[in-house]
């Protein structure tokens, strides 16, 4: 592997069918409390986390999720985000993925595709796609 920071996993999303039923079985089993709500386009993500934010989980709600149930045997994934150490790292994975063939775009949206580094209030966000599709972030913290 290049020079580019190794990552390791930041937080698992999760498309639940009823995420205010959701959200206290995930209290309860995994020992994290929600935190707040992550709003996206057609739905909202409601993220757990435990005090010490070493574990994070949020719930997807997508308004055209048909209610159908989970089957391992298909597609499931909403995505996974890895976590660098600084915004610079994120600019070195830009360039290590467009060497491995994942292209920039305006949106990460087909496979293969990578956004601009998304800057937000809580860190910044690098959204890619692997070639099955598979939404991937990588995510560093903002700098306090």
């Amino acid at each position: 592997m290049s020079s580019v920071a190794p990552p390791r996993l930041h937080h698992i999303a999760i498309t639940v069918t009823d995420v205010d039923a959701s959200i206290p079985w995930y209290e309860n089993v995994f020992g994290v409390r929600y935190r707040m709500d992550a709003p996206h386009p057609g739905g909202v993500g409601k993220l757990l986390a435990t005090d010490t934010m070493d574990l994070i989980i949020v719930l997807h709600r997508h308004d055209a999720n048909d209610g159908g149930l989970f089957a391992e045997t298909a597609t499931g994934l909403d995505h996974a985000g890895f976590m660098v150490p600084t915004r610079a790292d994120l600019q070195a994975w830009q360039d290590h993925l467009e060497g491995n063939g994942v292209t920039r775009a305006v949106t990460a949206n087909e496979p293969l595709t990578q956004s601009p580094i998304a800057d937000e209030p809580y860190g910044s966000i690098l959204v890619f796609r692997d070639p099955d599709n598979i939404q991937l972030e990588f995510f560093a913290p903002a700098a306090h």
